[in-house]
């Protein structure tokens, strides 16, 4: 709890320097306009397997971003927060070539990605975690097009030094105005100047998206590799939202995961996952004494680990896309009995009754298929049928799951 607290402050703290910066630069013509081929769901929701896709997609956000879930389908604060804190200090509203000239090291560096949140799932207990996950390769970047964005900066520039020299020219001429009857649209005229020249900031910004829009339509499915970490906690919780115990189960821990994709033509993506769920599972079983026969309820916690594999087909562009995956998950420890065997030694005269032995279940094969659409360019919506079948392959669950992610601009 304690570290999910320090990114909790960590974001805010970067949130309120980014306000207090937007403020200072108002008029500041070098604000690096952020540009993504896509808006992913947030890694830590990822984690928690709340998505409606779970392979998930690179998480090139430069931006704040807020993600719901609705795979509980109740009006539950399921809520993450998501940022990318070093972009945010070194390269966010400074000149675009800072950004070009900076070492392919740094400017990985640069997409870590932090993201918080917490849901309460279908049993009612209350998920809480973060994730930080960093890209490693990434085949496009819209920001990176040299020679795409020059003209702007020097028409911008050489407009920005025509409205100030306007500008002084106007606030010298109010000066030597005799006739106070002039003054008032001697004033407008410098008002209207100074506007101009506050809306400058937000007309570069809107030049380079509308090119970097070209660029992404022509790559949203551009090829990534992008790697994650991160820990989720699960506590049962009452109805006030008050967090009792730990649950001891694949909801409560530690995971890392690899992701990558590749496109495939203009309209094809195809993507891959590999995840390990480390985590300590709690078993149930019942002892039986070999001389009297009485039986005794018993628990051991098990280490255990769950592998996760998924295959992820996606067609469309940038603004919507429809995709089918697969998902297989298996465990490091295959029985619960295996499990007691591993982390339980009987006491003498005590035997294990195996088929008294039971643990969490596990769905090993997951289908979804579903989409993204993206409604604004900040704002995308993705949903999803989620299949769930058993090891005999039979449909043990159906689950539709919607989310909404929305960049803060």
């Amino acid at each position: 709890m304690k570290t999910i607290v320090i990114f909790f402050i960590a974001l805010l703290i970067t949130v309120n320097v980014n306000s207090q910066n937007v403020f200072r630069e108002q008029n500041d013509l070098q604000r690096l306009s952020p540009s993504e081929f896509g808006i992913p769901a947030a890694p830590v929701f990822d984690l928690m397997g709340v998505t409606p896709s779970q392979v998930v997609k690179s998480s090139e956000i430069k931006d704040f971003k807020v993600d719901w879930s609705f795979r509980s389908w109740s009006l539950n604060p399921n809520i993450s927060f998501e940022a990318q804190p070093i972009w945010e200090f070194l390269y966010n509203r400074k000149p675009i070539k800072k950004y070009q000239k900076a070492s392919p090291f740094m400017r990985s560096l640069s997409t870590i990605n932090i993201s918080v949140g917490t849901v309460r799932d279908e049993t009612g207990n209350r998920r809480i975690g973060y994730a930080v996950k960093l890209g490693l390769y990434k085949e496009k970047d819209p920001l990176m097009t040299k020679n795409v964005y020059d003209d702007i900066e020097t028409d911008i520039q050489a407009e920005k030094e025509l409205l100030e020299n306007q500008l002084q020219e106007a606030k010298e001429y109010l000066d030597t105005i005799t006739n106070i009857l002039q003054k008032p649209k001697a004033r407008a005229n410098i008002t209207a100047l100074e506007q101009s020249l506050m809306q400058l900031n937000i007309k570069r910004s809107q030049e380079i998206d509308n090119r970097a829009k070209v660029i992404v339509a022509e790559n949203w499915n551009t090829s990534w590799v992008d790697v994650g970490a991160g820990k989720v906690n699960t506590y049962i919780s009452d109805i006030k939202g008050n967090l009792d115990e730990l649950v001891l189960n694949r909801n409560t821990a530690q995971g890392l995961w690899i992701n990558a994709g590749r496109g495939l033509g203009k309209n094809f993506l195809v993507s891959g996952l590999v995840r390990g769920h480390l985590y300590d599972e709690e078993v149930n079983f019942v002892l039986q004494n070999d001389q009297t026969l009485a039986l005794l309820d018993t628990t051991t916690v098990a280490a255990n680990i769950i592998m996760t594999y998924g295959l992820n087909l996606s067609y469309g562009g940038s603004m919507f896309t429809f995709f089918a995956e697969g998902v297989y998950e298996r465990r490091g420890l295959r029985t619960a009995f295996e499990a007691v065997e591993k982390s339980y030694s009987p006491p003498q005269r005590f035997t294990i009754l195996e088929e008294s032995v039971s643990w969490t279940k596990l769905e090993p094969l997951i289908i979804n298929f579903g989409g993204d659409w993206r409604i604004k360019r900040s704002i995308i919506l993705n949903y999803s049928m989620r299949l769930a079948f058993d090891r005999a392959l039979k449909l043990s669950n159906f689950i539709p799951v919607v989310g909404i992610s929305c960049l803060m601009r």
